[in-house]
């Protein structure tokens, strides 16, 4: 399976940053064709599911996901999210984690193992630079929404 990871700093307090990029439905607002849905009651917590339905049409697909791990920062403690990828096409797994960062600012680390069912292995490389832009991205736009 494809794996990649970036990190970020930016100019947010720790709790601010861990909202922004766990709030799942905000995922929606910034990757293109996507629209996530929470199908369990919140608050968010271990055993939360959601669904990342991506595509137009016969096109689309779901990516279904629980959050396995869930440690928000706390006093200056860094934060860890794991999520577990279910779905019928994307298998996989993501680990969200913020953490201090230089002059009060929080630091992102997202790492991500991926693998798109029905694609051969052969195209690993382009599914890990693909999705590394993607999730990058998207993590930026969710970081700069308020």
């Amino acid at each position: 399976m494809p794996f990649f990871s970036f990190e970020r700093t930016v100019p947010l307090p720790l709790d601010e940053a861990w909202r922004r990029l766990t709030e799942w439905p905000r995922h929606g607002d910034v990757a293109p064709l996507t629209r996530v849905t929470v199908i369990t009651p919140p608050p968010t917590r271990e055993g939360t599911r959601f669904v990342a339905r991506s595509g137009l049409g016969p096109l689309a697909f779901d990516d279904l996901m629980e959050v396995t791990l869930w440690h928000p920062p706390a006093d200056d403690e860094p934060g860890l999210c794991r999520l577990e990828k279910r779905g019928r096409v994307v298998l996989g797994w993501a680990e969200i984690e913020v953490r201090p960062g230089p002059g009060g600012r929080a630091r992102v680390v997202w790492r991500e193992e991926l693998r798109v069912r029905f694609l051969p292995r052969l195209v690993d490389g382009v599914v890990e630079r693909t999705a590394r832009s993607v999730f990058g991205r998207a993590a930026n736009r969710l970081l700069r929404m308020s």
